[in-house]
């Protein structure tokens, strides 16, 4: 099957360079980070920012630090709930409008095999996410460093880089579970109810305080958007989630090999 995946991932990506859809999800990113350059803005300089109406007399942003490390950690925040909803959308897009399409058929008559299909689609996916990623940091470099951030140092620097695609990975790993929802719904439109379910899902479970034992609320506590006061997830944690996302791909895996693909 090895020897199926390059062309495999190469029928994928001419459909991807071929569709708007990578478009959209970097416009998204772009305009996140954007948002994370006057979230930094706002709390490096509050009155400025009142006295131009950007934020009401009576407004104010709390549990965010105007340095490195802050906006590191914002940027964390954004590949965890945000990127829950673009990376999930992006594998949505590669396995459901194969059926929305009526083009799973003709994909499974080719030469190869369906396994080779779904982990094409799958490297795609983490590509295209790191991608997202690495856009996301790059716009908050420029923005840090027009803003002149103090707190800049090697150390904070790989930590928050670190984090920041720990978090990335993380959530790509939970989105392969839309990939299969999607599968084995024939669409887009049962997976993108299981993406919001579980991205609500995450929040209330995580404010209640059971995050660290629910897969989806791990990126986010990863992240530290619950704040300083509240401890990141441990090894068991993130184990989960691995285990989560290895069972999704292998369960998409199983059920394109053997379900009956009448339509």
């Amino acid at each position: 099957m090895l020897g199926e995946i390059a062309p495999a991932v190469w029928a994928e990506l001419l459909k991807v360079r071929r569709s708007r859809v990578p478009w959209v999800t970097f416009a998204a990113f772009t305009v996140a980070g954007l948002v994370g350059g006057f979230f930094m803005f706002v709390l490096q300089n509050p009155d400025r920012a009142r006295s131009l109406g950007l934020l009401g007399a009576k407004a104010q942003f709390a549990g965010g630090t105007a340095d490195w490390a802050g906006y590191f950690a914002f940027t964390a925040q954004i590949a965890a709930v945000g990127g829950l909803l673009v990376f999930g959308m992006v594998v949505i897009w590669l396995f459901g409008r194969e059926f929305s399409d009526r083009t799973a058929k003709d994909l499974l008559a080719l030469p190869t095999s369906r396994g080779a299909v779904v982990a094409a689609k799958l490297l795609v996916a983490l590509g295209w996410c790191l991608l997202l990623a690495a856009q996301l940091v790059v716009i908050g470099l420029l923005f840090g460093t027009l803003l002149g951030l103090p707190g800049w140092s090697a150390d904070t620097a790989l930590g928050g880089l670190g984090t920041v695609f720990a978090t990335t990975l993380l959530t790509v790993a939970l989105a392969t579970t839309y990939g299969l929802v999607a599968s084995v719904g024939r669409g887009y439109l049962a997976a993108v109810a299981a993406m919001f379910v579980s991205l609500f899902a995450a929040q209330v479970i995580a404010a209640l305080g059971f995050g660290a034992w629910f897969p989806w609320s791990v990126p986010s506590l990863l992240s530290g958007v619950a704040g300083p006061e509240q401890a990141g997830p441990g090894a068991v944690s993130i184990a989960g989630v691995v285990v989560a996302g290895a069972a999704a791909s292998a369960a998409t895996v199983v059920w394109w090999e053997h379900a009956d693909h009448d339509r």
